[in-house]
């Protein structure tokens, strides 16, 4: 159930690789050895409207919204969420060289019984 949704300001367009920026997050996401592969998605959506702040047009934004579902401790909670927020600093860092970014990451809990799925992905990559 990990999915990871990329918002950001179209502003980016140029100045930032937000094709990298998922990749990225995706290794990083994997690298924590809490979540299996066949269910992690990193998708990216790009804001076309917006108000930020104080409205000069170069004020730009990644939002980046981590749902999961239940069966973490807080601290692999915690510890994720520092991993995928630097690999986001990371990737970004050109953008924290101006007065006009922001990042923000938030991680949220899916309730199991008002989550539906069907994946066809994990018995492939199980082997099945």
């Amino acid at each position: 159930m990990p999915h990871l949704a990329i918002e950001y300001s179209a502003n980016l367009e140029g100045r930032a690789d937000i094709g990298a920026l998922c990749e990225r997050l995706l290794k990083t996401v994997l690298e924590t050895g809490l979540f299996e592969v066949g269910a992690v998605r990193v998708r990216a959506f790009r804001a076309d409207h917006y108000a930020i702040a104080d409205r000069l047009p170069e004020n730009a934004f990644v939002d980046l919204n981590f749902r999961i579902g239940k069966g973490r401790t807080d601290d692999e909670k915690k510890r994720t969420g520092e991993a995928i927020f630097a690999a986001a600093i990371d990737v970004l860092s050109p953008l924290f060289e101006t007065p006009h970014f922001a990042l923000s990451l938030e991680i949220r809990e899916i309730d199991a019984e008002l989550s539906w799925k069907k994946n066809a992905i994990h018995p492939r990559l199980r082997g099945k």
